[in-house]
């Protein structure tokens, strides 16, 4: 069967939303061909999947405790191993029923793109009977395959694990445990790694067979990288390379106009980024292909006959069939990423009825770029998320911070030996005490308190939305990590629709005060700016770098891109040349 990542059959994929939210999408998309992204962060909440999804296939449960040796890797493995038996079962289901109207058969073609494929399943629509009928149905049941069950790895969130007090050393990490958690696992499919580069993360990689091609070639196990611009791309790539693993996807994903986590990039654009795999992209490859044959050979391991390729994907704010087909059609990208729109899609991802509602009714000013992660790195969160307004009622109580049950971000040691966490209250405690000390005015105190506080416990709450509704954790308090995009989808929809919508067969309600996701990315960097201006969180040589950038990027679109969009062209052209102005007024 031919690999999930570099066949598919779906021209889009649903990427990885916090720890929750997608935790076990494959169970309700992959036999339709669609592949999606199970978070590795959160142990805790795989092991507790494991045994609600053994539950319901009747199957005995084992716990796999904590306190086992290489827990958190067999967690991750057995979780996976149960994933793909529940997905093959779903798949050779779907594979026998009848060709007829409201059968999940039927709904996996209907559900394609344009294609080979959904050509021959409208000619077995015009095909009345007989021979060539059952043909077609037999040759249609052999050409299906379902989609992939694809798993992230955060590079950063590589905390150490301790017993006794003692670090057990790099190869019990939280990242590295992950890794060898999913090598292990009987999957054909793809790890994405994200959040930057974590060097003996990469070197781990070499350890496991699949990351190689075999006798003829094949790469069981793919590597994707998520990255924000093509440097990262090409310095990333090399490493892995010269290791002798291929890299067979860069998936580009906007800075600002993305879920979760917001990594700015200095004000890169995506329209120049995505510009320039266009134009690099050969060189790109042969360069890689040098450096990895060469890994290879340092090896030992045989390598294919023929170069092979990766595809350039892209995510963040896309909304629209006619943005998916800018990017599929000017920039030559192989497919697209949609994450928050499905946050509205209830029978894909996990949401409880509460928070489906207030999705529905956010507005801009309700989804805000907050402090809220104690990675330090802005965080895309729901104001109306019980998880923010449970943050907010302990700051009312004077009881500031969470009890920190999961500890997966734990990094500062400033007041204590052993890592805390920056949202815990034994550290926020700790850190107002230690601020009524100092000497400073009541604003700036008023500005670092609030600094300290925005802080919230995401570990936990970001699987909210998977343990509450299940009734796992009923009391838990969901946290939302939705982008900015989710707020122009106005109602709840189902899996159909949503695709429909993504190829352009039907249009889901907008908001008509929707920008394209070009400008909007474009205008998340000028109120970046801004606000970095206001707190004076950057030096003056940052600021002119965005500023130059964001620069750079409107004259390019302005000579590049306009006459090549289909439609809101005018909107376009004036929504730039406003927030070039606006850009022009920040000092």
């Amino acid at each position: 069967m031919a690999h999930p990542l570099m066949n598919p059959v779906h021209k889009f994929y649903i990427p990885v939303m916090g720890t929750g939210f997608t935790i076990d999408t494959p169970l309700k998309v992959a036999r339709f061909g669609i592949s999606s992204v199970v978070s590795l962060v959160d142990d805790v909440l795989i092991e507790q999947m494991r045994q609600r999804l053994s539950g319901q296939k009747g199957e005995q449960y084992e716990e796999i405790s904590a306190a086992s040796e290489d827990a958190r890797a067999h967690r991750i493995t057995s979780y996976l191993n149960l994933m793909d038996d529940l997905v093959s079962e779903q798949f050779d289901k779907l594979k026998s029923a009848a060709f007829e109207r409201g059968s999940e058969l039927s709904k996996y073609f209907e559900m394609l793109p344009e294609s080979p494929l959904r050509a021959t399943y409208e000619k077995l629509q015009t095909t009345l009977g007989g021979e060539e009928r059952s043909r077609l149905q037999e040759k249609l049941r052999k050409m299906i395959r379902p989609g992939a069950i694809d798993v992230n790895i955060m590079t950063k969130l590589d905390r150490a694990k301790l017993s006794r007090g003692q670090d057990l050393g790099p190869r019990f990490s939280d990242a590295m445990t992950a890794l060898r958690g999913y090598a292990q696992s009987k999957l054909t499919s793809s790890v994405i790694l994200s959040a930057g580069m974590n060097r003996k993360l990469f070197s781990y990689l070499s350890e496991f067979s699949d990351f190689f091609p075999d006798e003829t070639g094949e790469i069981r196990k793919r590597i994707v990288l998520k990255v924000s611009d093509f440097r990262s791309a090409l310095i990333q790539g090399k490493l892995l390379a010269r290791q002798g693993l291929w890299v067979s996807e860069f998936r580009v994903e906007s800075g600002l106009n993305c879920g979760g986590h917001a990594f700015g990039g200095k004000g890169t654009l995506l329209g120049p980024v995505l510009d320039e795999f266009h134009d690099r992209r050969k060189t790109l490859q042969e360069q890689l292909y040098n450096i990895w044959l060469r890994g290879l050979e340092t090896l030992g391991r045989n390598a294919p006959e023929s170069m092979p390729d990766f595809r350039v994907t892209v995510q963040g704010g896309i909304g629209t069939a006619e943005e998916s087909q800018l990017l599929e059609q000017y920039y030559g990208v192989d497919g697209t990423g949609w994450g928050s729109p499905f946050l509205l899609v209830p029978e894909v991802v996990n949401i409880d009825n509460e928070h489906v509602r207030k999705i529905e009714a956010a507005g801009e000013k309700d989804v805000y770029l907050s402090q809220a992660s104690p990675l330090g790195v802005p965080f895309w969160s729901l104001r109306s998320s019980a998880s923010e307004l449970q943050r907010l009622r302990m700051i009312q109580q004077g009881k500031p911070g969470s009890a920190c049950p999961k500890g997966f971000l734990v990094s500062n040691v400033e007041f204590t030996k052993a890592p805390i966490c920056t949202a815990s209250r034994a550290y926020q405690r700790r850190k107002l005490n230690e601020l009524q000390t100092q000497s400073m005015s009541e604003a700036d105190r008023a500005r670092i308190t609030e600094e300290i506080t925005a802080k919230a416990c995401i570990c936990h709450d970001l699987a909210g939305s998977a343990t509450v509704p299940a009734g796992i954790d009923p009391e838990a308090k969901t946290a939302v990590c939705c982008g900015p995009n989710t707020v122009y989808f106005s109602r709840e929809a189902k899996l159909r629709e949503m695709v429909d919508h993504i190829y352009g067969r039907v249009r889901l309600p907008l908001d008509q005060s929707r920008p394209h996701m070009l400008i909007k990315e474009f205008s998340l960097h000028v109120d970046r700016l801004r606000e970095d201006l206001a707190r004076r969180r950057d030096d003056l040589k940052d600021v002119e770098t965005v500023k130059r950038n964001l620069s750079e990027g409107v004259r390019y679109y302005r000579a590049r891109l306009l006459d090549a969009l289909s439609e809101k062209r005018e909107e376009f052209s004036d929504r730039l040349d406003a927030l070039t102005r606006e850009l022009d007024r920040l000092r």
